[in-house]
């Protein structure tokens, strides 16, 4: 993945604000990068605009060797599908649906016949073996944080975003999802990109790209 002269301003009244300004950065197949600074500083706009989930005011994006932001939103929809997942602070989770189907749905949407076999040996990974048919709202912060991880790795991404996946947990909790979170991305070989006010988190990573008022601090 690499960005190049990436910058995004948005308007504020009769002024422009600017968000991220002239963001060069190329994170390596199978490396762990974390996105640090303190808030405001464009962290999470970062990461939206390196998943194609946002667009720049000026630069780049290639994911993959494809041009991000030559694509229009269906076309970076399915490049997504292909090739990244994603972990939020919020977990995300449908609360219509049980563990079992939140992780068997991207599965399904992507045609797999064997969604709910992927999906229980996904869940047991992450030692939710017992409550595959629980629904978000009787799972803890924590389980559910491990059922996202199993949402986001059980569809083998080549790329993972994480966006403050501690951010909702208390400290103990939080150690563990860090570890299941680097088990898993070392076990399946994927690149991860992270956004974090965790330290613990953020020394785990291979390196760490600090943000300070919108740009790369060198």
């Amino acid at each position: 993945m690499r960005a190049t002269g990436l910058g995004k301003a948005v308007p504020n009244g009769d002024s422009t604000l600017v968000i991220l300004q002239d963001i060069g950065l190329a994170i390596m197949p199978r490396e762990a990068v974390a996105i640090v600074g303190a808030s405001g500083s464009g962290k999470s706009t970062l990461l939206g605009l390196l998943a194609g989930l946002d667009t720049p005011t000026s630069g780049a994006v290639e994911l993959d060797g494809i041009d991000l932001f030559a694509l229009d939103e269906d076309g970076r929809a399915a490049l997504r599908k292909r090739l990244v997942g994603f972990v939020f602070q919020s977990f995300q989770l449908l609360p219509p649906l049980t563990a079992l189907e939140n992780v068997m749905l991207p599965l399904e949407l992507a045609g797999d016949r064997d969604a709910e076999g992927k999906a229980r040996l996904m869940l047991e990974r992450v030692g939710l073996g017992e409550r595959l048919r629980h629904y978000p709202k009787y799972l803890s912060g924590g389980e559910q944080q491990r059922v996202a991880l199993a949402r986001a790795f059980v569809v083998e991404p080549k790329l993972l975003f994480a966006d403050e996946p501690t951010g909702n947990l208390d400290a103990a909790t939080g150690a563990g999802i860090i570890e299941l979170l680097f088990a898993l991305n070392a076990e399946r070989g994927t690149t991860l990109v992270l956004v974090t006010h965790d330290e613990a988190l953020a020394r785990r990573c291979n390196r760490q790209v600090r943000l300070v008022a919108g740009r790369v601090q060198q």
